[in-house]
């Protein structure tokens, strides 16, 4: 997924310019601090791990290996200052990991995850910057060769209801996981963050549960107000590939084969097709399947050849996982996925999106413990809704399901008897639901387009049939 800020883009169409450059990285045991910058401004980012002993890691694997991990890391959290438009980036001390795959890889997840931005300010021709220099002749370098340890899985856990769905999944089919949760400073107190999906926790049976704690000092700077030359509004940033590469040092540390995410098929397509690119323009595509095959292949041959990460829910859309719930409603009321002011703002489009697909499938008596008001009367959300429904020029880049998929939650609201401005929207402005043709389509259980390990989606397969009848 990508995160956006609250600075609204400009629609300016700015021209690219200046240097997006990278610093250094430094480290203590438990501490990483990264810098990097574009032109005269400069920015950190720190990671503090929990229970990963960074001096060991680089003494187990050697300098070299240590370093080139650590290149990833600061490169892809780097890359959401593309939001200011440079024409360049300059890998400064790390020249010499430059690489073709590694430039074929930043790029496309420029091209890919700034789409949005590209579109919201009207750069149809900007697919990122250039990289300093040519890439090096040869590289004889091996990925190296993890030790393995137990359990082999660790599951990301955001607190929401897939990470609840996908933990159920793993206990029920007899698999034994860890968890990892990391807390970024984009989305307000860390602790807060924490003791939220500590609270879902306490309804899985996690073997272990490692922490990481992000602060950074970018996404909430006022550029744009001091530096209007810049030209370009929005702030993105690749929050997928960025905790891909961040989680590298835990999986390293105590030997975990994969990471297991929770990513629906819903977020393989995109808000809109642009007219003037021909591109798919999608908020979520760092939760798609292109992308974890682009960055889980990488990984594999430039780094840990035997790591590998896939989402467990890939097999599902929203309809099968909102389904699901029901296997577990004592854990429902742990969940959150606000990402404006946690657990729940009630006025942002995750959260009208959540609350709509909540009320049409699990009971209405628990939603309304949890939410505590009718989200289809809230002003804020008149927008929203009428995105998701297909009424406006595209959905909301959030990380939200389909039209037709918060159609059904629509219609199945409506037959419910529940009323609202919002519905009455629906009622006078969307064309009727079939909703079996929309069941056809949405409740499928695919696991040929996933990339879920043989021996895992055997065990899995039957349990996700439930939320797919």
């Amino acid at each position: 997924m990508s995160y956006q800020s609250a600075q609204q883009p400009t629609k300016s169409r700015a021209v690219p310019r200046g240097r997006l450059w990278l610093g250094d990285v430094t480290h203590s045991q438990h501490h990483l601090s990264m810098t990097y910058g574009m032109d005269a401004l400069r920015f950190e980012t720190s990671y503090w791990y929990g229970d990963v002993d960074l001096n060991e890691l680089r003494e187990r694997y050697g300098a070299t290996a240590f370093e080139r991990l650590l290149f990833h890391i600061l490169a892809f959290e780097a890359n959401k200052l593309i939001s200011l438009g440079p024409a360049t980036f300059d890998l400064g001390a790390f020249a010499h990991f430059h690489t073709e795959r590694f430039a074929t890889l930043w790029k496309e997840v420029a091209r890919k995850v700034w789409a949005q931005w590209r579109y919201l300010n009207d750069l149809p021709d900007y697919h990122g910057p250039a990289i300093v220099g040519v890439p090096a002749a040869q590289d004889n370098s091996e990925p190296i060769e993890m030790e393995m340890g137990s359990p082999r899985l660790l599951c990301f856990c955001g607190g929401g209801k897939d990470s609840l769905v996908s933990l159920k999944l793993l206990e029920r089919a007899g698999f034994s996981y860890s968890t990892f949760t990391y807390s970024s400073s984009v989305y307000g107190n860390a602790e807060h963050q924490h003791q939220l999906v500590d609270g879902l926790l306490q309804h899985a049976s996690a073997e272990r549960h490692h922490r990481q704690w992000v602060y950074d000092s970018f996404i909430d700077a006022p550029v744009m107000r001091f530096f209007p030359d810049f030209g370009a509004g929005g702030i993105l940033a690749a929050e997928t590939p960025s905790s891909i590469f961040g989680a590298l040092p835990l999986m390293l540390q105590h030997g975990y084969r994969y990471a297991v995410l929770a990513h629906e098929k819903s977020a393989n397509k995109g808000n809109l097709i642009w007219d003037k690119t021909g591109e798919d323009v999608n908020h979520q595509w760092g939760k798609s399947l292109e992308a974890e095959a682009l960055l889980s292949d990488y990984i594999r041959s430039e780094l840990v050849a035997n790591i590998d990460y896939f989402s467990i829910l890939q097999p599902l859309y929203d309809v099968g996982i909102f389904k699901l719930l029901n296997e577990d409603l004592a854990a429902v009321p742990d969940t959150h996925s606000c990402n404006v002011r946690k657990p729940w703002c009630c006025r942002c489009p995750k959260c009208a999106y959540v609350w709509v697909n909540y009320m049409a499938h699990l009971p209405e008596e628990l939603v309304d413990s949890i939410f505590g008001l009718n989200l289809f009367d809230v002003e804020e959300n008149q927008l929203w809704f009428r995105q998701m429904l297909g009424l406006e020029e595209h959905t909301p880049f959030e990380c939200i399901g389909q039209i037709p998929e918060a159609r059904l939650a629509f219609e199945l609201c409506r037959r419910k008897g529940l009323a609202g401005r919002a519905m009455s929207t629906f009622i006078e402005e969307v064309p009727a639901v079939d909703v079996d043709e929309i069941l056809a389509r949405y409740q499928v259980v695919d696991i040929a387009g996933s990339r879920i390990p043989a021996e895992i989606a055997e065990k899995v397969r039957d349990l996700m049939r439930p939320g797919a009848e």
